[in-house]
């Protein structure tokens, strides 16, 4: 950007005006790989790569935040202290509780004061991956994500300046900051890519279906999955990898697109949930939800962005059925009430196959207490 300037005789100078422009432009830094304003606050430690599992790509990592073993164990710290809500009871961890897949198992949340929400929590499992966050994709990195529930009036209803000014006021923090960013001068920041760090470890692969798919054992999937794969992969069948993806090297289960799949649709067709149009305003997007993955899916009861679904079951025959009609309901969405009693088994054999082992260190550090999910 070329400063405006006035030109006297051989001397050029700079309008006071434009000086605290300038010195703004100068201290924002430059613009992230994430579309954002990418600071020059950095994490400073033991710098670590993140290996991920068997069956998941290589972990996107943002050019501003790199992983740290300070910042990790800072964040892990950080998401399950309560300490971030108004009122000290709710953490990260209340909604997404490592021993439920990373989600509370309930259809909404439950936040301070017993306040519920209107969707369910999405695990944070592989999170590390998705291109937006939240159900209707209105954060677009993980830093970005954790600044929601904490200012969301029925999740955490703290302020972000109320956050920052509580972890100021308590002593370990002050050292581990210290140690993970070069300073103990606090900053909403360093507390949002911190927990970023920490939740881009929560990688769950190296499934039975991954060591069968991936890796060549053929032992891995009984025969019941292996048909029930296929079904889920036959366009002319399930077609359920149009949207949950399986790559040749590695699988997501999520084309991070959105969808009407006809859930929240009332039988006048009308849609109790926007969805995506919340955000958006385009009228394609009207009850679309971002397609989750199906990884762990097994331990992230109840199903879809309401939680209306209580067992995988019930989410196949939702399918079967055709959705739920609406005016803005997904072409890819058809009957498939062809589908054999046996296939449908086979399909839910498959389902199962997708779970795999969490790293060891997830869970709340040894010196906390779990946190229980809130009542």
């Amino acid at each position: 950007m070329r400063a405006i300037s006035v030109r006297s005789k051989n001397v050029t100078t700079t309008p006071f005006w434009i000086l605290p422009l300038l010195l703004t432009l100068t201290n924002v830094g430059a613009v992230s790989s994430a579309g954002g304003i990418e600071s020059s606050v950095r994490p400073v430690g033991k710098p670590v790569t993140i290996k991920a599992p068997i069956g998941l790509p290589p972990v996107p990592i943002p050019p501003d935040n790199p992983p740290t073993a300070e910042t990790i164990a800072l964040g892990r710290r950080l998401f399950y202290d309560p300490a971030l809500s108004v009122d000290g009871t709710v953490a990260c961890a209340s909604c997404h509780n490592p021993s439920m897949g990373f989600t509370d198992n309930k259809p909404v949340s439950t936040g301070v004061q017993g306040k519920t929400g209107t969707r369910s929590a999405p695990t944070v499992i592989d999170s590390a991956y998705d291109r937006t966050l939240f159900w209707d994709g209105r954060a677009p990195t993980l830093e970005k994500q954790v600044e929601g529930p904490i200012q969301n009036p029925l999740e955490m209803a703290h302020t972000l300046d109320g956050v920052v000014q509580r972890l100021r006021a308590i002593d370990r923090y002050h050292e581990e900051f210290a140690k993970a960013w070069g300073s103990d001068q606090i900053t909403i920041e360093m507390v949002t890519k911190s927990i970023a760090s920490f939740e881009r470890t929560v990688l769950s692969g190296n499934s039975p279906f991954d060591r069968y798919y991936y890796h060549g054992d053929k032992n891995a999937l009984p025969a019941s999955a292996r048909r029930g794969l296929r079904v889920f992969t036959d366009p002319k069948r399930g077609n359920c990898a149009a949207c949950h993806l399986i790559g040749k090297t590695s699988a997501l289960f999520t084309d991070h697109k959105f969808h009407n799949i006809g859930i929240g649709a009332n039988t006048d067709g009308t849609l109790t949930d926007p969805g995506r149009y919340s955000e958006t305003k385009n009228d394609v997007d009207m009850g679309t939800f971002k397609t989750p993955s199906l990884r762990n899916v097994t331990q992230t009861a109840p199903y879809m962005h309401d939680g209306s679904m209580p067992r995988l079951k019930d989410v196949i025959d939702h399918y079967i059925g055709g959705g739920n009609s609406n005016p803005h309901l997904d072409k890819k969405i058809r009957v498939l009430d062809f589908l054999s009693g046996r296939e449908r088994r086979d399909l839910l054999e498959f389902l199962q196959s997708l779970t795999g082992p969490l790293p060891p260190d997830v869970g709340p550090p040894d010196d906390m207490k779990p946190v229980a999910s809130a009542r």
